[in-house]
């Protein structure tokens, strides 16, 4: 925590610094109570510790309302050698959070200490529960009886317990922020906050201001000053999504931040120490966006210092049907529908079906198909047109009875999927790039092989 201390007599403000620091926060100084008004407007802090009494200043409770209106969710801790339940009672219903009798003992500014840590944690966990429920997402289940699926997760893990920096690589859709919290849940960081900076949402300027801050006065619009994501993530995880869209001149600033682990807000020169992990994602292909001069190569190299890719739903085939069930439990019972299952048409079209948007089109097929459906089974019609196109014939795998296109449309499909670039998909499948273009093309024109008569 970073603790802000209050107090007219040099002494005390000494001792108590050097005694929170050796609990392994940061401590901060105010001579008065004006100067401490001065200095929150200027930074951030995680808790005050005011003196009741200040001999050239008015009553510290006085002081207290004053604090509480620049920063109303800010912890205050009062402190004072004159010591009596009424002051207490009156401090205590007037915002404080605790009470603290001087002269106190290092064991009691500990345990203090402890108690307000707690009850910061406690609020910035209730702020991510209240964040889920608004977000209303089933939890998402990381095991897995893929291979490929399995072997990510394993690398998560083991890297999680670290500080490294984690890169998130896979197509939309395929999970990359729930991934993104899950290694901050398994982290040492998992009671700190987790905060996430969406990098193609907001203009240039915007984000800069977003992710670092800024000061009042240093952009049009810019009203009072504001604390950043870098700020608000500090004692845990700044989460950058979609970091292959981040504007060329914010990567510089990113780089230093990653390196040097300082950063200064937009309009300032003082500079500040960042105190987060960082976890990046994209659906791009970074390397490419190095060569052709869209990314830098020192921020690349700087992000992927551990770099996971998370595999498609579509060469997932156990993975699908697990979230598939998952999803159908959780929206019927968020919809108080009393559906089970799905009928084996809807099944096969589930299954045929490429989802080039990944569990996120999944998850919203599966919902559409719980409110539609009438009876206890979701039923090939309750499906979205694109999925219910898929349903008609018998599911495509090795031995079933379909003709052999269909056999050869599904296993290109499946390897041009695993593969980076089709010309790799070609080295695999043993035929040129051009060949898989027409077949795929020939392919998109035609309806999807029937099955033979009497399958």
């Amino acid at each position: 925590m970073r603790i802000l201390i209050v107090d007219d007599q040099r002494s005390i403000r000494l001792t108590s610094a050097q005694a929170v620091r050796a609990e392994g926060h940061e401590a901060d100084t105010a001579d008065s109570g004006q100067v401490a008004m001065l200095k929150l407007q200027e930074e951030r802090y995680d808790l005050v510790l005011l003196d009741l009494r200040m001999e050239s200043e008015s009553d510290g409770l006085d002081y207290l309302a004053r604090l509480q209106k620049i920063s109303p969710r800010l912890p205050v801790v009062i402190c004072t050698a004159h010591a009596s339940i009424e002051t207490a009672v009156e401090a205590m219903r007037r915002g404080a959070q605790d009470y603290l009798e001087k002269p106190f003992t290092p064991e009691q500014l500990r345990q203090l200490l402890a108690r307000v840590e707690k009850a910061r944690r406690l609020r910035q966990r209730v702020d991510e529960l209240e964040e889920q429920v608004a977000q209303t997402l089933p939890a998402m289940d990381f095991t897995s009886d893929e291979p490929e699926m399995a072997a990510m997760i394993s690398v998560v893990e083991r890297a999680a317990t670290a500080k490294a920096t984690i890169l998130i690589l896979g197509e939309n859709g395929t999970g990359k922020s729930a991934l993104a919290r899950h290694i901050h849940q398994l982290s040492q960081l998992s009671t700190g906050p987790f905060v996430t900076v969406s990098c193609p949402s907001l203009s240039r300027e915007l984000l800069e201001s977003e992710l670092f801050g800024h000061v009042k006065g240093a952009f049009t619009g810019a009203m009072k000053d504001t604390w950043g994501k870098v700020d608000a993530a500090r004692g845990g995880t700044l989460f950058l999504d979609e970091i292959g869209e981040l504007p060329a001149e914010l990567q510089p600033k990113l780089l230093r931040l990653l390196q040097e682990r300082t950063y200064e807000r937009v309009g300032e020169t003082k500079t500040r120490t960042a105190d987060v992990r960082v976890i990046a994602a994209t659906n791009r292909d970074l390397a490419a966006a190095v060569k052709s001069g869209s990314f830098r190569e020192d921020l690349y190299y700087r992000l992927n210092v551990i770099s996971v890719t998370v595999p498609s739903l579509r060469t997932r085939p156990r993975d699908l049907e697990r979230h598939a069930r998952d999803f159908l439990r959780f929206f019927a019972e968020e919809t108080g529908r009393s559906v089970k299952d799905f009928t084996p048409e809807a099944w096969t079209a589930i299954r045929r079906h490429p989802w080039p948007g990944n569990l996120r089109e999944l998850r919203n097929s599966i919902e559409r198909a719980v409110i539609l459906t009438r009876g206890s089974k979701i039923e090939l019609e309750d499906l979205p047109a694109e999925l219910a196109s898929s349903g008609g014939g018998a599911e495509v795998a090795l031995g079933a009875l379909v003709p052999m296109d269909a056999i050869e449309q599904a296993h290109v499909r499946l390897v041009t999927a695993r593969t980076a670039t089709l010309e790799e998909a070609a080295r695999v499948l043993g035929i040129d790039a051009a060949t898989i273009y027409r077949k795929r093309k020939r392919w998109a024109a035609e309806p999807a092989p029937a099955p033979e008569a009497g399958s």
